[in-house]
């Protein structure tokens, strides 16, 4: 009989059929070819057992009490239709097999069978299992990309070296420390972080130590008991234990008192919390994700943030660039924002005019991405473009000479022109005002790529 317990991702075969003797006779011809099998009386409860993506496949007998096997074909294809399901058939059961078939079995086999015939059907079956999780896994992995790419707007190597990171955290268990200014996207992240994660589905809780009151934030953090402290009434579940089978984002952890963050270190060390007032220990099954705007190991030095839980936190650190060092992102970002609020409010696009553009390459963006957001907004509602301290600025943010100057604010331009739809080069060059040829000189220099239309070349 099946039990409830998932079936371990390291079984090959499921291998069904309430005759004893042919089940052992199976599965030895399957334990010599050196396949992990798990052989089963019945299929009660089976559907259950096999998560979307176990990587294996089911040989099952047709006729069997209880729930047979078209019936077990059915509850396991309404899972996962790619599931390899082979069926084994009598010789009267041949109708039932070609219905089978039909209805989207791998393949039947007519007892009685060579044990060559199984072994070939269930390697071909593992074979096409293989590729199509392979498959699966690939559009997930591009289905992200995409995501990230909407959410972490930019062309930037910086912003792009940001997405990677990101990508090979998610998936992982490890906390993560998100070092940023004010304004750069911190929250932003963690959410990415959490949406890509196994832990999709479990709570993205996030809360801001700094404003939360030194009298409330042991409550709001972990909890408490009825009389744990005067006016505390009513048991309260703190923000930790909330966000159980999910992510905990923390800001402005550097805001925290000595002694909240002695409580921080032991749950991040032991994954237990204890409510204020009370004795019981609460196993925790979360991933926390703490962001600054300071540096922590300085604070460490000067005694206002605890050095261990300093290097506890800093095992899986992202840092996000400021805007004012990814200045061609700055145009990309501008428009996206713009675009998506003329959108929302009902209003005709709004186009970045070459006045525009010089004067948001120019900013330093003290505000970073909040400060680019509330400015975009104002230029879609079609009120004047006008930067905070813009009119003291009359050099570029960026560092270096002035050729290097030149050179970034260059290849800012372009890119924010490849940002928008072009069906050939031509359409590109002459948007930008320089031949055909002068723009691919600058596009390679650049390390930019051109991937709308025709290239115009033989024109």
């Amino acid at each position: 009989m099946t039990t409830d317990t998932a079936i371990d991702s390291r079984i090959q075969v499921v291998l069904i059929d309430d005759d004893p003797h042919l089940r052992q006779a199976l599965s030895q011809t399957l334990d010599l070819a050196g396949l992990k099998i798990l052989p089963l009386s019945d299929a009660t409860g089976l559907q259950a057992r096999l998560g979307r993506d176990w990587p294996g496949v089911v040989v099952s007998d047709i006729r069997m009490p209880g729930i047979d096997g078209l019936e077990l074909l059915s509850q396991l294809h309404a899972q996962d239709p790619d599931l390899p399901v082979l069926l084994i058939t009598g010789h009267g059961d041949v109708p039932l097999a070609v219905q089978a078939m039909r209805a989207g079995a791998y393949d039947f086999l007519e007892k009685p069978f060579a044990s060559d015939a199984l072994l070939d059907s269930v390697r071909r079956a593992l074979a096409l299992r293989r590729l199509v999780l392979d498959n699966r896994s690939l559009r997930m992995e591009l289905s992200d990309r995409q995501q990230l790419s909407a959410r972490l707007v930019g062309l930037s190597a910086q912003m792009q070296r940001l997405r990677d990171q990101i990508g090979a955290l998610a998936a992982t268990r490890a906390d993560v420390l998100i070092l940023g200014e004010t304004g750069a996207g911190k929250e932003v992240v963690a959410r990415a972080l959490h949406d890509l994660s196994n832990r999709r589905n479990g709570p993205f809780v996030a809360i801001n130590a700094g404003a939360l009151a030194e009298s409330v934030v042991e409550s709001e953090l972990f909890g408490h008991e009825p009389g744990a402290f005067t006016g505390a009434q009513k048991r309260r579940i703190g923000k930790f234990e909330f966000a159980n089978g999910g992510t905990l984002f923390l800001d402005e952890i550097e805001s925290m008192s000595m002694d909240v963050q002695v409580k921080l270190l032991r749950l991040l060390q032991e994954r237990v919390v204890e409510r204020l007032g009370g004795n019981q220990q609460i196993p925790l099954d979360i991933r926390v994700i703490a962001a600054t705007k300071e540096d922590l190991r300085h604070a460490a030095d000067q005694g206002r943030f605890r050095a261990d839980l300093y290097y506890r936190l800093n095992v899986a650190p992202l840092r996000i660039p400021p805007l004012r060092d990814r200045g061609e992102d700055a145009l990309v970002l501008f428009q996206h924002f713009a675009d998506a609020a003329s959108l929302r409010h009902g209003l005709p696009r709004q186009e970045l005019q070459p006045g525009h553009r010089a004067l948001l390459l120019r900013h330093s963006w003290p505000g970073n991405v909040r400060e680019l957001q509330n400015a975009a907004e104002r230029f879609a509602l079609g009120l004047e473009l006008e930067l905070e301290g813009a009119a003291q600025q009359d050099m570029p943010a960026s560092t270096g000479g002035l050729s290097e100057q030149v050179e970034a604010f260059e290849r800012a331009l372009i890119a924010a022109e490849l940002t928008r739809p072009h069906s050939s080069v031509r359409s590109l060059a002459e948007s930008l005002g320089v031949p055909r040829k002068t723009l691919h000189d600058k596009l390679r220099k650049h390390g930019l790529n051109f991937s709308g239309g025709s290239s115009d070349d033989n024109d």
